[in-house]
């Protein structure tokens, strides 16, 4: 086996795992800055950057037309809702210049206006805003409201916020149903359209599209679904300038463009891919409209996105060299938009019309990765449960400076990414860079249950996670090491959140792997239907069985209640102020662990919810578990790391 094609031919010999690698724990957190939520208006740029060296905090910034960058909410300002706590949709700009946000503190919405000081528009109360629309002509922005001022179930609502200040509340626009999302005004101010969904739905299992007339006065007129229902999910209603409607439906099995137009819906381009989403945070798009007949999307096929061209209800690939991109916008002579490569981190980049890129407005990091340390995603298809085949994308250890051992393989991560409904992608990650340059072996994991593949396979998790998802993050282990591509005796697997939950029932139910790391991973499934909040609380109704009746499931996919038959090593990170997944879930595995006599650490964070934003906090999460494996497989890792209390080691 060529272990590792990018070596000098002077390379030193050394074991897997112990590569010294210039991607480090600290250029990771403190060169670089998140990129997202890109606006344009005009020749006006605005974008989101999330910041680990300032706590995790959220900034709004601003690029005027042929003007300097401007940060328009400096600290302590942190952009960021917590509506469904994944928040999302925590601002929105208008062509005047003013831009209305979403303070995290306090969840109050803010105006900014040019040449004015900034102020709240809603009152100090125990309400959440977000998925924010201006409709200038009526003084106002809609908005998704989340009422916690009531014991028990929080309620939303979607209403309208006086930009004078005068209704904090906000006037409610529409009710009676247990979620909305995307209040969408269309150009002529006539009509609104938005998005609910009811208990025990997520959005991506059965949402609906309604519409409604708005009259001069802002009064909301009897509203009228016109797609969507308990088996089909809508998403992202987007007007043309024609009045047309578009809209994302899955209706055929796979998530397409549909248009209401003339009071019908009809397909745009019928094709089996996706171009829909899991909305696990409010304001999330994936195309946009150019013109009645010309829209730019976002296309995932097989799990591996690419922008198109919709012309006439064609497809025409939109070339631009991008592994994973934001919709790009029109801007000036060309295109921007925000995306990775298979070798460079993101970038809010300018292109010219034929996608070349000619300008970075803003980059993750300043810093420039030399090629021969980066391993670059190599899709694979692998068999697993029942005859199936699932799908990963495989990183093979890269480092120039560095060749193994003759004979030597190396270890291996599985990563079983969140959600679940959630999709790995092939951009470039630095998360997965500093295993690969260290010398693992690294799979990232689409188990049944993903986005990208459909709604059959997203379906296979119905009624069976803890089930499909850890037979294919075991399936994918094996198909590596029956390659030879990597070592059978040490093999770890590790994942977050939902991850985390496949992570520990694969050490629990399993005997493939050698060690485990849950990042703030669920170990007790009656406690996650206890303890979750409402946007979750029936998530688990279709994942594993509708409660009473399905108890017995829940606590047959536990992993808590199954620690005698965990034999290896984990390590836990935990966020002390999560509530997705309250410590007290990693806190009782641990005990568990502790008192079986099996090698484990624990390592808790203040002030953390539910993943980690601060840079000391990312820094020491990577380092430990490097740390950890380095203990429990027998090398020594490169570099000065402060250790973790491994306990019964």
């Amino acid at each position: 086996m060529n272990n590792d094609t990018s070596a000098r031919p002077d390379a030193s010999e050394a074991r897997f795992g112990t590569w010294a690698s210039p991607i480090t724990s600290d250029l990771i957190v403190a060169g670089t800055i998140g990129l997202g939520g890109l606006t344009v208006l005009g020749e006006q740029l605005y974008w989101l950057e999330s910041r680990p060296t300032e706590g995790g905090r959220t900034t709004l910034m601003c690029r005027p037309a042929g003007g300097d960058i401007v940060e328009l909410t400096p600290a302590p300002a942190n952009v960021r809702s917590r509506v469904h706590e994944y928040g999302g949709g925590a601002y929105a700009a208008a062509a005047d210049g003013r831009v209305c946000y979403v303070d995290f503190a306090d969840q109050r919405v803010h105006l900014i206006e040019p040449g004015k000081a900034v102020r709240p528009l809603t009152v100090a109360a125990a309400l959440r805003f977000a998925d924010l629309d201006f409709d200038l002509p009526r003084g106002r922005v809609y908005a998704i409201r989340e009422d916690h001022r009531r014991a028990g179930e929080p309620s939303n609502a979607l209403v309208a916020l006086a930009l004078d200040g005068s209704d904090q509340d906000g006037a409610v626009i529409a009710e009676g149903h247990d979620f909305f999302a995307y209040p969408t005004l269309s150009p002529d101010g006539r009509h609104l359209a938005w998005i609910t969904w009811d208990h025990p739905n997520m959005p991506w299992d059965g949402s609906e599209l309604w519409l409604a007339e708005v009259d001069e006065d802002g009064v909301i007129g009897t509203a009228h679904r016109i797609a969507g229902g308990a088996a089909e999910s809508v998403l992202q209603p987007e007007w043309a300038s024609d009045g047309s409607l578009f809209f994302i439906s899955d209706r055929s099995g796979w998530s397409n463009l549909y248009c209401w137009r003339d009071g019908r819906v009809e397909p745009v381009c019928p094709t089996e891919a996706e171009f829909g989403f899991p909305l696990w945070q409010l304001g999330m798009r994936s195309y946009r409209v150019l013109a009645p007949n010309r829209l730019v999307a976002t296309m995932v096929r097989d799990g591996l996105p690419s922008l198109q061209l919709v012309v006439d209800g064609t497809l025409v690939p939109f070339e631009s060299g991008f592994a994973e991109a934001s919709v790009p916008y029109r801007y000036e002579d060309g295109w921007a938009l925000i995306g990775a490569t298979t070798r460079r981190q993101s970038r809010l980049a300018l292109l010219a019309m034929d996608g070349r890129e000619i300008d970075v407005v803003r980059a993750a990091s300043e810093t420039l990765i030399d090629p021969d340390y980066i391993s670059v995603a190599m899709p694979v298809e692998f068999p697993t449960e029942d005859g199936r085949t699932a799908h990963a994308f495989f990183y093979a250890p890269a480092n120039r400076d560095y060749r193994a051992p003759v004979g030597e393989l190396p270890p291996l991560i599985v990563r079983s990414h969140g959600g679940p409904t959630a999709a790995a992608g092939s951009g470039l990650s630095l998360a997965i860079q500093y295993w690969t340059s260290r010398g693992f072996a690294v799979v990232d994991v689409n188990y049944g249950g993903s986005t990208g593949f459909g709604r059959a396979y997203r379906q296979r998790l119905d009624n069976r996670w803890g089930v499909v998802d850890v037979l294919d993050c075991i399936a994918a282990a094996r198909h590596l090491v029956e390659a030879d591509l990597v070592d059978a005796d040490r093999l770890a697997i590790r994942g977050g959140s939902a991850g985390g939950f496949t992570t520990l029932a694969a050490l629990t139910f399993h005997d493939v792997f050698q060690a485990g790391a849950s990042h703030y991973g669920i170990g007790d499934l009656m406690a996650l239907a206890r303890d979750t909040h409402k946007f979750e609380s029936r998530y688990l109704d279709r994942l594993v069985g509708p409660l009473p009746a399905a108890e017995p499931v829940y606590r047959e996919r536990s992993p808590i209640h199954f620690t005698d038959q965990l034999n290896c090593p984990v390590i836990f990170f935990q966020g002390l102020d999560d509530k997705v997944v309250p410590p007290n879930q990693a806190e009782a595995m641990v005990a568990a662990l502790r008192a079986k006599g099996l090698p484990v650490a624990y390592v808790p964070f203040e002030g953390e919810g539910h993943g980690f934003r601060r840079a000391e906090n990312i820094k020491r999460a990577l380092e430990g578990e490097l740390f950890f494996y380095g203990r429990i497989f027998g090398f020594e890792p490169a570099g000065d790391i402060d250790p973790v209390e491994i306990e019964n080691l």
